[in-house]
């Protein structure tokens, strides 16, 4: 029997990706990290790609996809994002790559160079992937769709907690700013915009933890 596709949408630091992860887990599936590779592909272009203002070029970013190779491997029990051979989980977890994520994952020519990587993987089943557009445009049959959402203090409170425990230095004033312009951005941009599919299941967790939205989850998906 084909194992399910899943897809997880939602906000920022509503913990899709930490959730995504235990839930691939417990089911048996291989778990995707979609934010991960366009903060892979911004990072590239900040140490490649950037205007004397130090702003990124779009446009050679564009011609440079050729030099791009974004490939999770498998170190331990989790899956790990390389480029070009080169381990950048947590470099793509800085405020620089945070702060400049939005306007990269907004760029029709970024979402195509990654669109079919993503579906490709999907192919066989056995998936859960998390991010923004995933039951909107990525993988518009998968077998089950949810939404995470949370207030701005919730996320921010758990954004900063994150950089703290990442050995980043932020202050929290800065971490909810960029989080409300990413919702902006995300929200507003014209390709595949961050919005709850028609049929997705809706979990806010403001005041559920992680294990309790983790259960929520597993019980529908066990239900049906």
């Amino acid at each position: 029997m084909k194992k399910p596709v899943i897809a997880i949408d939602g906000y920022s630091s509503t913990g899709k990706s930490s959730i995504s992860k235990v839930i691939a887990e417990r089911l048996g599936l291989i778990h995707l990290d979609t934010g991960a590779l366009y903060r892979g592909v911004t990072w590239f272009a900040l140490q490649n790609c950037l205007n004397e203002d130090g702003t990124i070029n779009l446009n050679e970013l564009f011609s440079s996809f050729d030099q791009i190779e974004l490939e999770f491997k498998k170190v331990g029990t989790e899956l790990v994002l390389f480029l070009n051979h080169i381990d950048i989980s947590k470099p793509i977890r800085t405020n620089e790559v945070s702060d400049n994520v939005s306007l990269v994952a907004k760029q029709k020519e970024v979402r195509d160079f990654l669109l079919q990587s993503q579906r490709s993987l999907a192919e066989k089943g056995g998936i859960i992937m998390d991010g923004r557009d995933i039951g909107t445009v990525v993988l518009p049959n998968a077998d089950y769709k949810f939404f995470l959402t949370a207030s701005i203090e919730e996320r921010t409170k758990r954004r900063y907690q994150e950089l703290i425990g990442l050995g980043i230095q932020a202050e929290e004033q800065q971490v909810k700013d960029n989080l409300i312009e990413r919702d902006r951005i995300d929200s507003e941009r014209e390709i595949a915009p961050l919005r709850q599919a028609d049929d997705a299941i809706v979990i806010d967790n403001s005041l559920l933890t992680k294990e309790q939205t983790i259960e929520s989850i597993l019980a529908y998906i066990q239900k049906i």
